[in-house]
């Protein structure tokens, strides 16, 4: 799995669900780096969510060995300065060249939904590696990973996304699902094609249960509505929901789209959300929306 992983901790419960989701997801052999993100002497920020505000080296750095002592998990400590934590977290993953980046959940999240500050949400949406959030609660949930959701689509992103859920589950036996939502195109809706609406839905609704259901070792099955929304109820029942990303930004960041942006607001579990594969032609952004263009890749 993942062999060098950087945790964003706060002092509070959602540094601890991060580093119970880091636990599970890294490596045995894996670097695993705590790292607090505090504001400039002039410009202190809340740590994350919730905490007090720490700009000082010595309370940041106690607040770190304090939680590496609490977690009872051998990590490096790093602090960083920035003038947002998602950021900081960001340019922390790049320099350390860090291939997951795990964060907590907003603590004003209710019934253990994943939900982001909008603050280091959107900075996170520049990551240059894998970004796991945790859902609220998770440190004291933190059972073994027994049930892994994947959203599947046939794209090679989806394909990547089901590699790397194959690998934690073969690593946990855990059960593998996957889901893969089909909607019609924008212009079903404009009344260009009222008749031909329904049966398109059955074609593609046959067409994609086919596909997913060929998946070796996978249970699956498809589902017509609206990417984020379904991909969120279908989340209800698992421990963690696999996605992968189409979408590239400025340098090559991970830019997320449409759906894994809503899970990240209304998930019902742990998320990962892979980069694209490196297999992948980036000359196909040109042919490829940013956005979700096929139901299930973020």
């Amino acid at each position: 799995m993942f062999k060098n992983v950087l945790v964003g901790v706060d002092g509070g419960p959602t540094g601890r669900d991060a580093i119970a989701l880091a636990s599970r997801l890294a490596d045995p052999a894996a670097k695993l780096t705590l790292a607090h993100v505090r504001g400039r002497a002039t410009q202190p920020l809340p740590s994350f969510t919730s905490g007090s505000p720490i700009a000082d080296h010595e309370g940041s750095q106690l607040l770190l060995e304090e939680t590496r002592d609490d977690s009872g998990v051998e990590a490096d400590l790093v602090q960083i300065v920035a003038d947002s934590p998602g950021r900081g977290l960001n340019e922390e993953a790049e320099e350390q060249k860090a291939d997951l980046l795990v964060v907590g959940s907003c603590s004003r999240s209710a019934f253990r939904r994943v939900m982001l500050g909008d603050d280091t949400r959107g900075a996170l949406n520049g990551a240059v590696c894998a970004v796991a959030v945790a859902s609220v609660g998770y440190a004291q949930h933190s059972a073994p990973i027994s049930k892994i959701g994947v959203g599947y689509d046939g794209s090679p992103e989806s394909e990547a996304a089901l590699r790397i859920a194959r690998e934690l589950a073969a690593s946990t036996d855990a059960k593998l699902r996957a889901l893969q939502v089909v909607s019609l195109p924008s212009y079903s809706y404009t009344g260009l094609v009222p008749m031909a609406a329904g049966e398109s839905i059955e074609v593609m609704l046959q067409e994609a249960t086919k596909r997913v259901q060929g998946l070796p070792g996978v249970e699956a099955h498809a589902a017509y509505g609206m990417p984020g929304e379904e991909l969120a109820a279908f989340g209800a029942d698992l421990d963690i929901l696999v996605v992968g990303s189409r979408s590239y930004g400025p340098l090559g960041r991970l830019v997320h789209g449409s759906t894994s942006d809503y899970l990240q607001r209304h998930g019902r579990c742990s998320l990962l959300v892979l980069p694209r594969a490196s297999s992948v032609d980036k000359s196909a952004d040109a042919e490829i929306p940013a956005d979700d263009h096929v139901a299930l890749t973020a």
